[in-house]
């Protein structure tokens, strides 16, 4: 495990109950994710989280894919925590075939690459992320028209959670991996 400078120590030795995710965090990422060293000093709390977005993230979730990944970099970007920058990153940039999305996703109230939906989607979490949460009535009627109910509530309980995994991390100043850079894209049909 690489030296690390933060204030609150990573544990070095993974809880029993912990190690079937670890195993998996190495086989497909070829080490234990950073988070997993801080969480892992409460296991119930961390298989809680990692239930809740497992939800979030199932197959037949409201929201796709591709945006799912662009809300958590966004907010990741807004707590500024670094891993969670790098995992979402990675995550989105896998999930749409490029690193386009994810280079301008900073910015992406001047970029052409978000469609209107997306845009809407993107206003809010901004929005929700803010302290205290500044959702206007024109971000609200934005969002109704391109999401259900039933689709704003899971998109609100996603932005919770990545706020709430992003400011556990960059509180604690859980390092990047590297994860992104580890990103090959897809070489164009044609």
């Amino acid at each position: 495990m690489k030296e690390t400078s933060t204030w609150v120590a990573p544990i070095e030795s993974i809880p029993a109950s912990l190690k079937p995710i670890a195993a998996m965090q190495k086989k497909h990422f070829g080490a234990v994710l950073n988070p997993t060293r801080w969480w892992g000093r409460m296991p119930r709390l961390f298989w809680l989280v990692a239930l809740f977005v497992g939800f979030l993230e199932r197959r037949n979730a409201r929201l796709s894919p591709v945006l799912r990944s662009l809300l958590m970099t966004r907010v990741s970007q807004l707590c500024r925590c670094a891993f969670c920058i790098d995992a979402n990153s990675l995550r989105l940039a896998g999930r749409s075939g490029a690193l386009d999305k994810v280079q301008a996703v900073n910015d992406w109230q001047h970029s052409a690459l978000f469609s209107d939906e997306e845009r809407a989607a993107l206003a809010f979490a901004e929005a929700v992320t803010a302290t205290p949460p500044q959702v206007d009535e024109a971000i609200k009627a934005q969002l109704k028209h391109h999401f259900t109910d039933e689709a704003i509530t899971e998109m609100t309980a996603l932005i919770a959670f990545q706020n709430l995994s992003a400011r556990f991390n960059a509180a604690l100043e859980i390092p990047e991996q590297g994860l992104c850079a580890t990103f090959k894209e897809k070489p164009h049909a044609g």
